[in-house]
């Protein structure tokens, strides 16, 4: 039995902004429910990128080694410490990167939406944590990433398993996320895993119309690890289900490169480590 307790949160609830930072605080997730995220409009966008993963139109928009938007083709990316590449292609959107000629701009529009409802939730985090934590922030968490250009939704595509895949392989190793915050849509499957103190893991409840939050190394950084960078992955589909694809769409939420997180390192600089280490650039 886990100890991990994931609560699910009403948004609407006055005790959400407590229970919700006290759920980061416990475990580093959260799931929210009653939230202002149309799920139509996550459908809707969910849609259009099955049918652009399954086209050859996504080759046109290979990502940029330099600025990290755009096509990442699968296998070009592994968890840290780990050499089998993850079994997924995505695609990584900024209001000024790369976008598919082909989508409508739904997908700018939940990009918006999740930027917004984000700040809110950041707003909760710094309202409810201590005041020695929350007087060593460097600026508030949520003007940290109030439009800032490196806030960055990613479309996962995991497509069906394959015989020629490696074993040892899975569609997402485990990880910890490199940014503040990670607001995650319910994906298309299930397959989110969450890891213990005690080396167990835990379905993460993504029932359809939820919303699940993670903290990320960044936030733990800032916090001098009162808030915890939870490792998690995505485990691979029984063999019953091998022949299914998963979509995912996290939003990942990134100061401005100035922003100081540590002594040793700004928000620009550490995000240029970690993606060294998971080899995107």
């Amino acid at each position: 039995m886990s100890d991990l307790d994931i609560h699910v949160i009403d948004f609407q609830s006055a005790s959400a902004p407590a229970a919700f930072t006290e759920s980061l605080k416990n475990t580093g997730f959260a799931v929210i429910k009653n939230h202002p995220i149309n799920i139509e409009l996550v459908n809707a966008v969910y849609d259009e990128w099955k049918i652009f993963f399954n086209s050859d139109n996504k080759h046109d928009y290979k990502f940029n080694l330099e600025t990290q938007d755009g096509y990442f083709p699968f296998g070009e990316e592994n968890a840290k410490g780990y050499t089998h590449k993850d079994l997924k292609e995505f695609f990584q959107i900024y209001p000024w990167g790369q976008y598919p000629n082909s989508l409508s701009k739904k997908t700018m529009e939940l990009y918006s939406n999740l930027c917004d409802i984000s700040g809110t939730l950041l707003s909760w985090v710094e309202d409810n944590c201590p005041e020695e934590v929350k007087n060593s922030f460097s600026e508030p968490l949520s003007k940290m990433i109030d439009n800032s250009p490196q806030n960055m939704l990613r479309i996962i595509h995991y497509p069906p398993l394959r015989a020629t895949d490696s074993p040892e392989a899975v569609r997402a190793a485990d990880h910890e996320d490199i940014n503040l915050l990670t607001i995650l849509c319910a994906a298309t499957s299930p397959g989110l895993q969450a890891g213990d103190l005690d080396g167990s893991w835990i379905d993460v409840p993504t029932d359809p119309g939820m919303i699940a939050v993670n903290t990320g190394d960044m936030l733990q950084m800032a916090t001098d690890g009162y808030f915890p960078s939870t490792t998690h992955r995505v485990i691979n589909p029984p063999n019953d289900k091998r022949e299914t694809s998963r979509l995912s769409m996290p939003l990942f939420l990134h100061p401005h490169d100035h922003v100081q997180l540590s002594k040793t390192h700004t928000a620009g600089s550490y995000l240029k480590e970690r993606l060294e280490e998971i080899g995107l650039i």
